[in-house]
């Protein structure tokens, strides 16, 4: 039996490539069981050499469209790709006897990309092999933007056609830490006049102020006064008429603060979504047609779809080369909003006051920098007076009434990724690790809620903080240095900065 064939690049006749055995293709040649000598690659419109350690005198090529063939001599055998794809090359010696047969692949020059991908990424471990008319990349790299490059660089061989079957080594998981500070202030204040004016024998009757109606011929009406906080009202006679004026005032202050950290991890190259809220629905109508004919009686089909809301992140890391991370970033914050609402076949659908932002960055595991800021600030002033009375000086203020409104919002939204790996399950805490329910003795003798409340009243401005305990000291009474602080907050419970 023959031994192995070798391969030999042409014009670097002392490389040698060993031909690998395809197990795939070995029961296409049944008549030469275990005579199967391997494949041998040939780039489109280039050569190899094929040398034989036995001499053959006669050599048979499945497919001369593809490759062509030519004796160099008993042991030599020079091998032309033609076009893309694969065909078999058989060997037999002088008594027509089987050699060996071997299968040629034609197609981009692999042995090229090897070389460039060795060149130009020196710290990847990057194959490239040749299926039919494609590139298969397998391997291992170090980042997802090496992967890129090397599917870039496949790309000029052999367009369209490159399978991408290469992994990131220590895939590396990245965690977000988005911060939502909003602060809305508003301010309103607002002063009324409203009066009845009156004749003894009721011959003369009027009402000066917000609301002011009349039904039939009775008397003329004013709205109640709700929701001020002071009212003064005085009767008195002038001009042989009563008069009943009031006066009402309000001003309000008010501020709110919104504050949402949602935090959210993910694998390097893949996306996370993350909402806290809810879903209210929405009410559809659904057309039986183009019109509003008659004949379904003006009936239509209702369905309904359901609208999330809340806070909402999504984002997609990618961790590059000395520690940068790349981040697409869409975080956003809604809220139901009332006054945006409209109505739909006698249903009322409220609308969403929504806070929207996405962008791409890049930066160094915990650093952070401010995605989106916003100052709005809204003024509107109302005057309700009578015509010509209320414009009179000084004594005009009697005919109108007079209110204005101001309301300022800044939000801010803070983004801070962080590199993270996975810790023993006894170093993450949760909530209901020291929150547990209390014991009955606890709940009615102490007052305890859960065993996250002590027995002792809370510190506040009756009860002042204990004592801190002396710190030692040297002969001199010199205290020593306090310890550091341990990580807090988020990072003292989960501990990702371990």
């Amino acid at each position: 039996m023959a031994k192995g064939i070798m391969l030999a690049a042409l014009g670097a006749g002392a490389l040698l490539l060993g031909a690998a055995p395809a197990a795939a293709q070995v029961a296409a040649i049944s008549t030469a069981e275990g005579m199967h000598a391997g494949e041998l690659v040939v780039p489109v419109a280039k050569s190899q050499v094929l040398r034989s350690d036995r001499p053959f005198a006669k050599a048979l090529i499945g497919n001369p469209e593809i490759a062509d063939i030519l004796p160099l001599n008993s042991n030599s055998l020079y091998v032309l790709g033609k076009k893309a794809g694969t065909t078999s090359l058989t060997l037999y010696d002088r008594n027509s006897n089987l050699i060996a047969v071997m299968d040629v692949a034609v197609g981009p020059d692999v042995l090229g990309l090897r070389r460039q991908l060795s060149e130009l990424l020196p710290a990847s471990q990057v194959g490239a092999r040749l299926s039919n008319d494609s590139i298969v990349l397998e391997g291992i790299v170090p980042s997802g933007p090496a992967a890129d490059r090397a599917v870039q660089l496949a790309s000029t061989y052999a367009p369209g056609k490159v399978v991408n079957l290469l992994s990131v080594g220590s895939s590396q998981q990245v965690m977000l830490e988005v911060r939502f500070s909003e602060v809305k202030r508003s301010a309103l204040q607002q002063i009324g006049v409203s009066t009845f004016v009156g004749s003894d024998g009721g011959k003369l009757t009027g009402a000066i102020g917000g609301g002011a109606g009349l039904v039939g011929s009775g008397p003329p009406t004013l709205a109640a006064i709700t929701d001020s906080f002071g009212i003064i009202s005085r009767t008195f006679r002038a001009f042989g008429t009563n008069f009943n004026l009031t006066l009402d005032a309000l001003e309000r202050k008010g501020a709110i603060t919104t504050l949402a950290e949602p935090t959210l991890i993910a694998l390097s190259g893949e996306t996370a979504n993350f909402l806290a809220g809810g879903e209210f629905p929405i009410p559809t109508v659904q057309g039986g047609g183009g019109g509003t004919g008659s004949d379904d009686g003006g009936s239509r089909a209702i369905t309904v779809e359901f609208k999330p809301f809340g806070v909402s992140l999504a984002f997609t890391p990618t961790v590059l080369a000395d520690g940068v991370i790349n981040l697409v970033v869409a975080p956003e914050v809604s809220s139901i909003d009332p006054s945006a609402s409209v109505i739909i076949n006698g249903l009322r659908v409220p609308g969403l006051q929504t806070r929207r932002a996405k962008s791409v960055v890049e930066l160094r595991d915990g650093e952070s920098f401010a995605m989106a800021g916003l100052i709005r600030k809204d003024f509107q002033d109302t005057i309700r007076q009578v015509p010509l009375l209320g414009s009179l000086p000084i004594i005009g203020t009697l005919f109108r009434s007079s209110g204005f409104q101001r309301e300022e919002t800044e939000l801010v939204i803070i983004v801070t990724p962080r590199l993270v790996r996975p810790v023993r399950p006894d170093q993450l805490k949760a909530p209901t690790d020291r929150v547990l329910p209390p014991a009955p003795a606890d709940l009615y003798l102490l007052g305890r809620t859960d065993t996250g409340v002590g027995p002792a009243p809370e510190i506040g401005v009756n009860n002042p903080p204990p004592p801190a305990p002396p710190t030692a000291g040297g002969a001199g009474g010199m205290a020593s240095k306090a310890a550091p602080k341990g990580p807090t907050g988020f990072e003292g419970d989960y501990g990702h900065v371990l």
